[in-house]
Parts: C-alpha cells; structure tokens; sequence
C-alpha cells in the first residue's frame, strides 16, 4: 500500500472540501453556491443561531462574504415572518431536507439515494414514532390527510394540543409532531420550507420536482454505494468509518461498500501517517503542494463534524460544549476553530449580539506551536469580515484565552 504523509493529508483532505480555491472576488451568486454544494455533497442543519444559522457559515468558510438570500432562495427558507409560507413550484426547487448526515440540506436529485432510509423507517426512526406505528396509525393517516388538505403546515396546526404538565423542551414532542416526523421519516411529507427555522411540512409531491420523484428507486446496496462514492470525493482520503458516517450508514453496509469498492479500483487502499486504521484515497483527488486558506468553521462543517477524524488529520481536539455545563466548558459555548493555511490553529468562543450590534469573542484560544501575533492578526481580519457579514457594528474581544490580548489588540 502506498504510504500518504499527514500533512498530503491535510491538504488532499482540505482539498476535496473545496479549500484549495481562492474565494470569489467579484460577486457571488447561485452558481458559486451550487459548485460548494455539489463539493460537500450536504449542509447540515442546526436551530442553535448563537452566530447565524449553521447551515449558512460552510458555505460563506468557502466562498467569504456571501447574500444569505440566494441559499435562502435554493432552499425555499425564509429568514422572517409567520404568516402563510409561500409554496415554491417544485420544478424549481435545487435544494431538499432530509436525514443526510443529520438533518441536512441536499441536492435534489439525491433523494432517491435516501429512499432506502425511507423504507427503514420502522428500524432507524426514533422510539415515539415507531411507538405511533403500532398503537396510534390511525392518527398518522389523519395527520397525513390534514396535510393534503392544509399544506403546508407546522406542527402546531395540527390541532393537537401537548398534555398538561409535560415538558416543552426541543425533543418533547406533541403526537402532532411526531405523526408529522413519522411521515417526514418516511418520505410522504418533505420540508416545503422553513419560516423562522420552523419546519413546514407538504406532499412530497408538492415539494418535489416530478422527474425526481418519476426517477427509479435505486436497490439499497447500489444507493448506499454512490452515497460512498460522494463520501470519498468530499473527503478525498478517509477511513472507513469516515466514510461511512459522512451519510450515517450502517457500519455493515459502510464497511461491505468500501471493500466493494477496494476490489473494483474505485478506491485506493493506503497507509496515513501514523493512522492505525486503514486509508481510502478518492483516486481523483487533488493533491496540492499548499492551501492557503483561512476561514472560521461551523462547529458542523462537514470538514470537523467528524471529531475523531479531525483530531487525525489536524491535530486539533475539539468538542462542541453547548450542553456541557458552564462551569465545567473549556472554551466555551459556541466555539468556532480557524483554519489558516492546512492548519486549525485557533479557537474562538463567539456570539452575535444582535441587540448591541456586537460580535463579542467571550474567548480566544490559540494552538500550541503556534505564531500568536500572525494568528491573532489573520483572525482579526476574519473576524472583521464574518462581523461586516453578519451587518453588525463592531467586534468586541473579552479577556479570556491565552490569544485574547494580541487578537484585542489586532481588532484595535
């Protein structure tokens, strides 16, 4: 096998994640955002918002600058208001949600790689949907109706009321909601759209272009085998289980797709580093001599959302600390890493105080090794152009974190 140093990682790694490009520097539009897309296979979704949606910042990591309306507009999210969700011509639509690697936003004419997870609702949905399945169906078959009818809807018009003295936190769902996930799961309701990051639910065949939904519905095996494929030529060289967890998919079948793929020459079995697991290298993957790239990362980004695999290619232990609580957090709530060159050499805990017109670094961390001025003044200007993005006034940097001094001084 043939042995890739750690660092030809990295940069093959960053790469294939769309890295090695210089950002736009005239306007960017559709066609830059549909090229990102098509590199990362997916954007994953999340309602935390301590800087802006998540789904928006792999995207802006890649491109800089960019209007936020255009991933609205492919997505048919709209970022405000509560009233009647406007129904977009699904022969229109580029973008659909659905369970990629979590929830997550996907090409269009990859839904009928994902119909496999469809069929298998009944195995891979959560415990209250298949608890539904067997006591309640009749409920979901009204829901399913309401929908017809009434679509798009939210959970909340339904018409069916949380019981008294249950909880109400993200996950304490009401059976409206989760008849509607049940249906969500199953590919009978898609995502019309979000208003607000809430979720409105239609036909699939209203949301769906009729060719995608008309296109044949691939075996499992053949499905989960092109889901590899995009897998490997997202992430250029990866293990197994990188592979396999870029779209969550059984380990058997992640593990029988890979080797499947091995004895057909589509990917190239090699050695990384001091990696104690086996290689796969995309056989046409780039392999650059530098990147010189610079961005702040998405604690989803599909480049990291891999922990185990980041602290791999990068060196770079990193733990998302939202729900750990305060006192015992390490570097903070909402931490960003910054990628400079091939390297994650910083962190920052941040948040955009809309209210004040402020993005407030509450901590800045840098790697060891590091040269802490050039990287204080690097993050400075990316902290400058992500502030200017968000449309607020000034970045404010709080004393905590070894970088917090030299980055206070850089943002002046």
């Amino acid at each position: 096998m043939r042995e890739i140093p750690i660092a030809a990682a990295r940069r093959i790694a960053l790469a294939a994640q769309g890295f090695a490009d210089p950002r736009p520097t005239g306007r960017v539009d559709a066609r830059h955002l549909r090229r990102t897309i098509g590199t990362v296979g997916l954007l994953q979704l999340d309602s935390v918002s301590a800087v802006v949606r998540s789904h928006y910042l792999p995207v802006r990591a890649r491109l800089g600058p960019y209007p936020r309306a255009r991933l609205d507009e492919l997505a048919a999210h709209s970022g405000a208001g509560t009233g009647a969700p406007r129904r977009v011509d699904p022969q229109r639509r580029e973008l659909f949600e659905y369970w990629g690697h979590e929830a997550s936003l996907l090409p269009v004419a990859m839904q009928p790689l994902l119909r496999w997870r469809m069929a298998r609702a009944h195995l891979e949905a959560w415990g209250s949907m298949r608890r539904m399945v067997k006591e309640n169906p009749g409920l979901i078959a009204d829901v399913l109706e309401l929908v017809r009818e009434r679509g798009p809807i939210r959970a909340s018009e339904t018409g069916i009321a949380r019981p008294k003295g249950r909880a109400t936190g993200m996950w304490d769902w009401h059976d409206g909601k989760i008849a509607l996930e049940h249906l969500f799961f199953t590919g009978q309701v898609a995502a019309s759209g979000r208003v607000n990051f809430e979720r409105r639910y239609d036909l699939a065949e209203r949301v769906l272009p009729a060719e995608v939904l008309a296109t044949p519905t691939p075996a499992e095996d053949d499905a989960q085998r092109e889901l590899v494929r995009i897998a490997a030529r997202a992430l250029g060289v990866a293990s197994e289980p990188d592979l396999g967890d870029y779209f969550r998919l059984p380990r058997a079948a992640s593990k029988a797709t890979v080797a499947e793929l091995v004895r057909s020459g589509e990917l190239e079995e090699v050695t990384v580093g001091d990696w104690r697991m086996p290689a796969y290298l995309w056989p046409g993957s780039r392999r650059p001599r530098g990147i010189h790239a610079r961005a702040l990362l998405s604690p989803f980004d599909s480049l990291i959302w891999a922990r185990e695999r980041t602290a791999r290619l990068f060196g770079f232990d990193y733990r998302l600390e939202i729900y750990t609580p305060a006192a015992k957090r390490v570097y903070g709530y909402y931490v960003l890493p910054f990628l400079l060159g091939d390297s994650l050499v910083a962190r920052v805990d941040v948040r955009a105080e809309r209210a004040t017109g402020t993005l407030r670094v509450h901590g800045a961390y840098a790697e060891p090794g590091q040269a802490t001025a050039h990287v204080a003044a690097e993050l400075a200007e990316e902290l400058q152009l992500l502030c200017d993005w968000l449309g607020l006034a000034e970045v404010r940097v709080e004393r905590r974190g070894d970088l917090a001094a030299q980055l206070r001084a850089a943002v002046g």
